[in-house]
C-alpha cells in the first residue's frame, strides 16, 4: 500500500469488510503498530509519534461521544487537553455549535439527540483542534438516507474551507463516488486500482475492481470487460464482443 492525499483532499479507501480498510485508518492514527512501512504527515515522519501527538482526528460510525459530558464539553474535550484557558474553549465550542446549527443544544447530553445531531457533534469535535488529518472510518453508514447526504456534503465543505486532507474508508461505491477526489480499491490487504471516480468507473483494472464498484458489466460467474462494449452508431443498443467467464469455483468477494 502507498498512498497520499493532499490538503482539502479526501482520499476514499474502498473495499469490503475484512479487507484491512479500518486496519489502515488505526496505524496511520497511531493506534495500531505496523508490522513494516512508514506513516508521514506534513513531510515528517510519524510512524513511531503516539497518537495523542500526530493531531490526527478519527471520526466513527457509531460516534464514540462521552454520554456524561454535555455536547459543548464533547466539542471541546481536545481544546480542554491542550489546556487551552477556559473562556477561549468556550467561545471556540459555542462557534463550533453555531456552525453545525446546534448552539441550542449546548447543555444537552449525546444520549438525547438524535443519530444526525450526534454526528454533526463528532464533526465539530474532530475539527475544533484543527487536525492535520481527517479519518473518516464508515462515519456515515449508520444514517438514513437524508441525514447520511447532508452530513457528507457538510463535512466535504469544512474538509475543502479548512484545506484539511481527509481519508474516508468505506464499503459504498456511491459514497466513495460522491465525496472522494481519489478512491483506492482495497481488497485483501491490497490497492488493486487508486484514481479519480472518473478514470476508475471507465476502466476498472479487473473483475474484482468493477465488482467493488458496483459496476453492471460483472456477476458472479462472468466479467464484461469495458473495451468489449460497443455503442452502435445511434446510442441505443450495445454490442458485446467478448465475455470472460470466471474460472470453476471462481467466486468473487
Amino acid at each position: 500500500i502507498s498512498l497520499t492525499v493532499s490538503a482539502g483532499e479526501t482520499l476514499a479507501v474502498l473495499g469490503r469488510s475484512g479487507c484491512g480498510k479500518s486496519t489502515l485508518l488505526k496505524i496511520i492514527a497511531g493506534i495500531v503498530k505496523p508490522d513494516s512501512g512508514e506513516v508521514w504527515l506534513d513531510g515528517q515522519d510519524i510512524t513511531a509519534v503516539p497518537p495523542e501527538k500526530r493531531n490526527v482526528s478519527l471520526m466513527f460510525q457509531d460516534y464514540a461521544l462521552f454520554p456524561h459530558l454535555t455536547a459543548q464539553e464533547n466539542v471541546g474535550f481536545g481544546l480542554k487537553m491542550r489546556r487551552l484557558p477556559k473562556a477561549e474553549i468556550e467561545a471556540q465550542t459555542m462557534q463550533a455549535l453555531r456552525d453545525i446549527g446546534l448552539e441550542n443544544e449546548a447543555r444537552r447530553k449525546p444520549g438525547s439527540l438524535s443519530g444526525g445531531e450526534q454526528q454533526r457533534l463528532a464533526l465539530a469535535r474532530a475539527l475544533i483542534i484543527k487536525p492535520s488529518l481527517l479519518l473518516l472510518d464508515e462515519a456515515f453508514s449508520s444514517l438514513d438516507t437524508h441525514l447520511r447526504h447532508h452530513l457528507r456534503t457538510l463535512t466535504a465543505e469544512r474538509i475543502r474551507s479548512q484545506n484539511i486532507p481527509a481519508i474516508l474508508v468505506t464499503h459504498s461505491a456511491e459514497e466513495a463516488c460522491t465525496m472522494a477526489d481519489t478512491i483506492a480499491i482495497m481488497h485483501e490487504g491490497r490497492i488493486l486500482q487508486h484514481g479519480t471516480p472518473e478514470t476508475l468507473i471507465r476502466r476498472p483494472v479487473n473483475a474484482q475492481a468493477a465488482l467493488l464498484l458496483g459496476l453492471a458489466n460483472t456477476g458472479d460467474t462472468r466479467y464484461i470487460p469495458q473495451h468489449a462494449i460497443r455503442f452502435d452508431p445511434n446510442g441505443t443498443a450495445v454490442r458485446i464482443s467478448e465475455t470472460i467467464p470466471l474460472a470453476e469455483g471462481t467466486r468473487l468477494t
